[in-house]
């Protein structure tokens, strides 16, 4: 078998695959209210986008298939617990067949719906990074490649607001959709970044992070955060280099900024921090996947 716990190794890289369509198959915006949906795309043939938005903790959760895929594989990126109901009827609506649900990283403002999801719709794997030392059914790294049908989401790695946050890039090539989208959590956020003084976080690896693994990708790469509290939806790598106030200054100057910020105690922190480290819910059974060599 080549298939094992949805993951496909491929020997000559160090990149890991995870896709779990059968073989036949694979081997062959708008904000809006909480109760409602986007309408906006991504402009390809290949890739469904919604962007929608969960308001009392200013959340964007994504939705993305391959709609060119007979079977319409799906995921969802930072599923809020109180809108699932809401994610999964327009799951339902359209017609798609959804695989994944995941997160950028442990949030600490809201209960994931991962682990919700899980219980309502059989089959649906939780996706975090192995970094955040929390449980999911597969935990990934940097490198690894994130399939649905045949469109991927590449893993960077990019802590520093937490120790396992990570950003999903959609992937390169003539087959993927043009201009790239990075869904960056809270790392990057448009016009600012996640705060650095609690769960972790590292002012310096921050500034790391977005500059080596967000800033390197091509300038018109989509930035799609986590959180939003402006009322902005979308930026760009290139606008953020020219207009973002902390990460257009020199490390020091960073650090000197994030030193002063003077932040309130996340009000949800002792909530959601415990529950998301157990996807959402309070006792996951099932031990995670982790990496397997051929």
């Amino acid at each position: 078998m080549l298939l094992r716990v949805n993951l496909i190794r491929i020997a000559r890289s160090p990149s890991r695959f995870f896709n779990p369509l059968p073989l036949q198959s694979k081997l062959g915006s708008l904000r809006m209210a909480t109760a409602g949906y986007t309408t906006s795309s991504h402009p390809s043939r290949k890739l469904l986008f919604r962007q929608l938005f969960e308001k009392e903790s200013s959340t964007y959760t994504y939705l993305l298939a391959d709609v060119s895929h007979p079977e319409k594989p799906a995921l969802l990126i930072d599923p809020v617990d109180k809108t699932v109901e809401r994610d999964l009827n327009l799951v339902k609506e359209l017609g798609l067949k959804l695989i994944y649900a995941m997160n950028t990283h442990v949030h600490a403002d809201h209960v994931t719906g991962t682990g919700l999801i899980k219980s309502k719709v059989p089959g649906v794997k939780s996706i975090i990074s192995k970094a955040s030392q929390s449980k999911a059914d597969l935990l990934i790294e940097a490198g690894d490649k994130i399939y649905i049908g045949d469109l991927f989401l590449e893993v960077r790695s990019t802590p520093g607001h937490t120790l396992g946050c990570v950003t999903y890039v959609t992937g390169d090539g003539p087959d993927q959709p043009q201009p790239r989208m990075a869904f960056t959590g809270d790392a990057l956020l448009i016009r600012g970044c996640g705060r650095t003084d609690f769960q972790g976080g590292s002012s310096h690896e921050l500034y790391k992070s977005v500059h080596s693994q967000i800033f390197t990708l091509p300038k018109d790469t989509s930035i799609y955060p986590a959180h939003d509290y402006k009322g902005f939806t979308v930026s760009t790598v290139g606008e953020e280099m020219l207009y973002n106030p902390r990460l257009t200054k020199d490390e020091e100057g960073f650090k000197k900024i994030m030193e002063n910020l003077n932040l309130a105690y996340p009000k949800m922190i002792d909530v959601a921090v415990p529950a998301n480290m157990v996807c959402g819910l309070q006792d996951l059974s099932s031990k995670p996947a982790e990496a397997v060599s051929n």
